[in-house]
């Protein structure tokens, strides 16, 4: 797990060293155990790493293939890296180190682009060929590791975060009014914009070439989500079988490292049986969890402190276990700093995954995670069934794209957005919306088929983002976060599971109208909230059922009630505050208005008060630092 980085000046004009070197060191808590360089005429390839696999300095990058012709920087991990480098030898390649980079590297050069369908784990890469004079990227199939871009002029860079590409002085750092947009509509960034106009998120599961001369960059798919009812089922039991099977693999390729490995447990069924199985592996594996203080909270969020599931898992499980517990004190503190490590605003509240990854890195170079179980499983069924009735895939992207406007009231974008509104009026935040699905051409002709639907869109949006929002929170803490749920094999079984086995009886549900009469919103999630049920099943084989029966609840502190309690001055000192940055972009007073629902507890919105504290502190690290 590394930090990458790179320039090509697509003019033939030589790379300025000094530039490329203030890259690298923007970006040297993803890798501290090492910055290197490789400079060539006019590429540039830069690298900090921290070292997981062969702890040597045979492993240090940029690497080089012996004859020199191919030269890599990659940061990731490929856990079937040792069956790959078996295959290679017999085509008559060396290996001068017990690394999966140089794997990778020799993969390129025998399979080209191929390689990548080979790779089961998360990476981003780069690889020169000098004779060629191409610069080939990748990124993995879910988007688990980081690479951005930009193209300015004649110069193309590249890195794990927007930071190292805001250092080199062709970039202005001003700020793109449609992914601002895109973010307070959705409080997520479908597209590849970044807030920085000018910087790209480099897609999931494509890959790109760069050439001297190039004007623009095309990426091309290497693979993609398909969620979709099996032509064929088999019987529940063999899928139950087959799960156990693959999950318990997922979970053993992963723990392949030459350094400690721990595991979060935040007491619900992901990380638990994540920590079951590694429990298994690696006894007294470390374990954490983060807590929350309750004295102030109110409704649901009472529920939000895990630590005493996830102390009885550690005591099945012998784990050597750490907790912390957060207070709203820490959340005020810790958002400068957060703020800049996360980069942009993204998904959720996840200033407790920042802290977490702290205490982890304490201890261990390496954390698994149970991420991407709700994902591939239906954790969210509330969210489905929404939508599993329609008349056409037009109403159900109309029902949809309703229920994911997370922040602000569609009837309040205009007002809000009042002081750009004239440069962002022309972007169609459906059209945004709808677009997602275009490669998941599923023919929709049953509820079953708008739950796959649903799956395909949150595994291409909501769990990417929070795949991006992991890899920054904990790099800023030097830590490498695995995610088993995220196992190729594993994946591609779950995604052929009939949706009968993830929720339960449909039919019930259709017959359930949310909107009837004195039909309450908490009656229709109580009503909802199933979802995993085959995951569950396998899982009552290694944890209690207090546990795999549990009712499903998100990784998130108790903010509603502090942000209009504890936090109340702390949020008015900075949203009220007449210099606030914000409001260079979105009207005062109708955001004022909004804030103003929450603080007196007509409405809940404490998403779009964790958006905007977010976002202030996004304007003042990152549009005054030049």
């Amino acid at each position: 797990m590394c930090g990458v980085a790179g320039i090509l000046n697509t003019d033939k004009k030589p790379v300025s060293s000094p530039a490329l070197k203030r890259m690298v060191e923007a970006i040297a808590h993803r890798g501290p155990d090492g910055l290197d360089f490789y400079l060539d005429r006019f590429i540039g390839l830069g690298h900090c790493r921290l070292a997981i696999l062969d702890l040597s300095p045979r492993g240090n990058q940029p690497m080089s293939t012996a004859d020199g012709r191919f030269v890599i920087t990659y940061n990731g991990e490929v856990y079937n890296y040792r069956e790959i480098r078996t295959e290679l030898r017999k085509f008559g390649h060396k290996f001068n180190s017990n690394t999966d980079t140089e794997v990778v590297l020799h993969a390129y050069t025998q399979w080209g682009e191929d390689c990548l369908s080979r790779f089961n784990g998360m990476f981003a890469f780069a690889v020169w060929d000098k004779k060629k004079q191409e610069l080939f990227l990748a990124r993995d199939r879910y988007g688990m590791k980081p690479l951005y871009y930009a193209l300015i002029n004649n110069t193309f860079i590249f890195a794990s975060e927007q930071k190292a590409i805001i250092s080199h002085p062709v970039m202005k750092q001003e700020i793109d009014l449609e992914a601002l947009l895109e973010y307070f509509t959705f409080q997520n960034i479908f597209t590849n914009k970044t807030l920085l106009k000018g910087i790209k998120l480099f897609p999931a599961g494509n890959w790109a070439k760069v050439l001297p001369g190039t004007v623009g960059l095309e990426t091309v798919p290497y693979w993609d989500f398909h969620f979709q009812e099996p032509t064929k089922p088999a019987s529940d039991a063999e899928y139950i079988e087959e799960l156990d099977r693959l999950f318990h693999q997922a979970v053993k390729r992963q723990l392949v490292s030459d350094v400690e490995i721990g595991s979060y447990l935040s007491g619900g069924i992901d990380s638990g049986a994540v920590t079951a199985i590694a429990a298994g592996q690696l006894p007294y594996i470390k374990t954490f969890t983060c807590g929350f203080d309750l004295h102030s909270a109110s409704g649901l969020e009472l529920g939000f402190d895990e630590r005493r599931r996830a102390e009885f898992m550690s005591y099945l499980f012998k784990t050597e276990h750490y907790e912390m517990v957060l207070k709203s004190g820490d959340m005020e503190r810790i958002l400068p700093e957060f703020a800049w490590y996360l980069e942009e605003p993204r998904i959720g509240q996840s200033y407790p995954n920042y802290y977490i990854a702290q205490l982890a890195s304490k201890f261990v170079k390496v954390v698994l995670t149970g991420a991407a179980g709700d994902e591939l499983f239906g954790g969210y069924p509330w969210r489905y069934y929404h939508v599993i009735v329609n008349n056409d895939f037009e109403q159900y992207i109309d029902k949809y794209y309703a229920y994911w406007q997370r922040l602000i009231p569609n009837q309040d974008i205009r007002s809000v957005f009042a002081p750009v509104w004239p440069q962002v009026k022309h972007i169609r935040t459906r059209d945004i919306f709808r677009d997602v699905f275009k490669k998941h051409a599923n023919k929709l002709a049953s509820p079953a088929d708008y739950v796959n639907h649903s799956l395909y869109f949150e595994a291409k949006t909501f769990l990417h983002s929070l795949l991006v929002v992991e890899d920054k929170l904990s790099m800023a803490h030097s830590l490498e976060t695995r995610v088993p749920f995220l196992d190729n094999d594993l994946v591609d079984f779950a995604m052929q599971i009939p949706v009968k086995l993830k929720l339960r009886n449909l039919k019930e549900v259709i017959r359930l109208n949310e909107n009837e009469p004195g039909l309450k919103a908490s009656k229709y999630y109580e009503k909802t909230r199933d979802g995993k049920l085959i995951l569950r099943k396998v899982m009552n084989k290694y944890i209690p059922p207090r546990i795999t029966t549990a009712v499903k609840q998100g990784f998130s502190a108790p903010d509603a009630s502090w942000f209009k309690g504890e936090s109340i001055e702390y949020v008015k000192n900075l949203l009220y505050d007449k210099r606030a940055r914000l409001y260079n972009y979105l009207d005062r007073k109708s955001v004022q208005h909004l804030v103003e629902e929450h603080l007196n507890g007509t409405q809940n919105r404490r998403l779009f008060i964790w958006s905007l504290l977010n976002f202030e502190w996004w304007c003042r690290k990152y549009l005054e630092t030049k």
